[in-house]
């Protein structure tokens, strides 16, 4: 038994001196001191590490189909009043979603910016297909029929831009092309939205909500005016409404693509562009990322990420550019990846092992190299050889 303790005394790394051969000196304890902290410090940044998840990256190839698109936005208008606003979205595979109303929910806003009135009855003009209604064993003239004002609907102006033709027009569809005409003819009395406008005068809106759109590039706009799809061309009634000048000048107080999930950045979060007369076609060419998002508890975060360049076409006087505010969006074949996940304890284990033995080393190599710069230096301070 004895020879046994004997081996695996032989077998000690780390003989031991006897107390009566140390010296202690005062920048020895120093380093000690200086060194603890150290690594004190580097311990605690670990645990912090450790206690806490860290994100993983990786990027992968989109390999998802027949999905579908959320958009989320909350756009304020300070001149433009609501009932002259409409929203229209397509998407490249020629789906149209024309005066979207539904998920919509637009605010009244006075000249200061506080809102008169919530209306979650959507974006756009009340449309009712039957101009006549039963009463009494006949047919009358049912009150809430958004009239077309007598067939002019289908011939108001295209998305053009010449002048001209827009003028022309005009002339053929002369009996509701304006505000003040409007109010001569009973169809347009009936709609009730003359006055609707009138009141409205001055105003701004808030509108905000979500669109549910196929995950394929596309765009959606906000423009004043009522559009509609007439053999096969995307019309705008500009018309009836007001002058030739719209100011469209917005605040995008929040855009998203997709659900919120941690360290998402929306660039267009809090843009604004006002001026007086901010009177044009303003275009924002987003680029979405999909993203997925994976937490430490295993809930997953379809969503999306996006860049963003912006595009201002002012109106010119011989060229009608289409008022209103454009968002074309298309999306990367690119999907990025975040997964949260904990620090493994060995994992941990292994870097406090390293922070205390590095720190250790180090600390004693700078103790050893000043020990004997000391020692050099007061030798030669002996002998009269320093300096």
């Amino acid at each position: 038994m004895a020879s046994v303790m004997n081996k695996l005394r032989n077998l000690d790394a780390y003989p031991k001196i006897n107390d009566d051969f140390y010296s202690r000196t005062l920048s020895g304890g120093l380093i000690t001191l200086i060194s603890s902290i150290v690594m004190l410090i580097l311990f605690f940044s670990e645990l912090r590490l450790y206690l806490h998840h860290v994100t993983e990256t990786q990027l992968r190839v989109d390999t998802s189909r027949g999905e579908k698109l959320r958009i989320n936005f909350d756009v304020t208008f300070p001149a433009l009043a609501c009932s002259i606003i409409s929203l229209d979205a397509m998407d490249i595979s020629g789906e149209k979603h024309l005066d979207v109303r539904h998920d919509i929910v637009k605010r009244r806003l006075d000249s200061h910016g506080n809102v008169v009135e919530t209306r979650q009855d959507g974006i756009g003009h009340t449309k009712i297909e039957n101009p006549l209604q039963r009463h009494g064993g006949r047919l009358e003239h049912n009150e809430t029929y958004c009239g077309s004002c007598y067939g002019a609907e289908a011939m108001m102006s295209v998305v053009i831009h010449v002048r001209k033709f827009v003028k022309l027009i005009e002339r053929k569809v002369g009996r509701c092309q304006t505000l003040r005409s409007l109010t001569r003819y009973g169809a347009c009395k009936r709609e009730g939205f003359v006055q609707r406008v009138k009141d409205e005068e001055g105003e701004g809106c808030n509108i905000y909500g979500f669109l549910e759109v196929n995950k394929v590039a596309g765009s959606f706009h906000f423009v004043p005016g009522k559009t509609f799809h007439q053999s096969g061309f995307h019309l705008q009634d500009l018309l009836e409404f007001q002058e030739d000048n719209y100011n469209i000048s917005h605040k995008v107080n929040r855009l998203a693509f997709g659900d919120y999930f941690p360290g998402v950045v929306n660039p267009l979060d809090g843009v604004q562009w006002t001026q007086e007369a901010l009177n044009g076609m303003y275009q924002y060419f987003i680029k979405v990322v999909p993203t997925e998002y994976t937490d430490v508890k295993e809930h997953v975060i379809q969503s999306n990420q996006f860049s963003v360049t912006e595009h201002f076409e002012k109106t010119q006087v011989h060229i009608q550019s289409l008022p209103g505010v454009f968002f074309f969006y298309d999306l990367s074949p690119i999907k990025v990846i975040f997964t949260e996940q904990h620090v493994e304890f060995l994992h941990f284990l292994t870097n406090v092992c390293a922070i205390v033995g590095g720190v250790f080393t180090v600390s004693g190599i700078i103790d050893s190299f000043v020990y004997h710069g000391q020692r050099a230096i007061k030798k030669k301070m002996e002998i009269g050889k320093f300096g």
